[in-house]
């Protein structure tokens, strides 16, 4: 019997909430000390499909010099403006929750948001994410880019697990 695909947040945050810097730098979580891959390896057994939003594919893509890390695997990017020419994406402006059922209605693996903050706030917003795997970096850096983008309405959590990877918690919640 075939499980249903889960749409999963697996996410780096600041102890005060911020994923990237202002500038979009990660300086502060490569300058934190971790243990092994916190798990990254055994996570990306578990999926078949990547989405991003286009400055999140941009930092990747500038990180990565060119090079797509994610090929092997479904990967859609969120964009407003012109896409791009790369084999290994698909660029999209598609309805999220019809995107996201669209998904999950195809057999596979599970399904990984990787961020930024825009696109995670649209998945918030429609109650899509099934888990989140958030691993905590023991640094505030006082401002950024949030994790959370306000929204007003309250979604209810059940935690899996918690882990500790070096100086990383690792939170695991499902969605009740």
């Amino acid at each position: 019997m075939e499980t249903e695909r889960k749409i999963i947040c697996y996410i780096a945050t600041s102890l005060d909430g911020y994923i990237a810097a202002e500038d979009d730098s990660l300086e502060w979580l490569f300058e934190t000390a971790g243990e092994g891959d916190a798990g990254y390896a055994e996570f990306m057994e578990t999926i078949d499909t990547v989405i991003m939003g286009r400055r999140t594919y941009d930092w990747v893509m500038a990180a990565e010099n060119g090079k797509f890390p994610y090929q092997g695997l479904a990967s859609y990017v969120f964009t407003t403006s012109a896409a791009e020419e790369n084999p290994f994406v698909k660029f999209t402006d598609q309805d999220i929750p019809s995107f996201a059922e669209g998904l999950k209605d195809k057999p596979g693996k599970d399904i990984w948001v990787i961020g930024g903050s825009n696109l995670l706030h649209s998945f918030v917003k429609e109650n899509l994410i099934d888990e989140w795997i958030i691993s905590i970096a023991p640094v505030l850096i006082g401002k950024g880019i949030p994790l959370f983008q306000e929204f007003d309405f309250e979604i209810r959590l059940k935690l899996k697990s918690v882990k500790a990877y070096g100086q990383f918690a690792q939170l695991h919640y499902e969605r009740k």
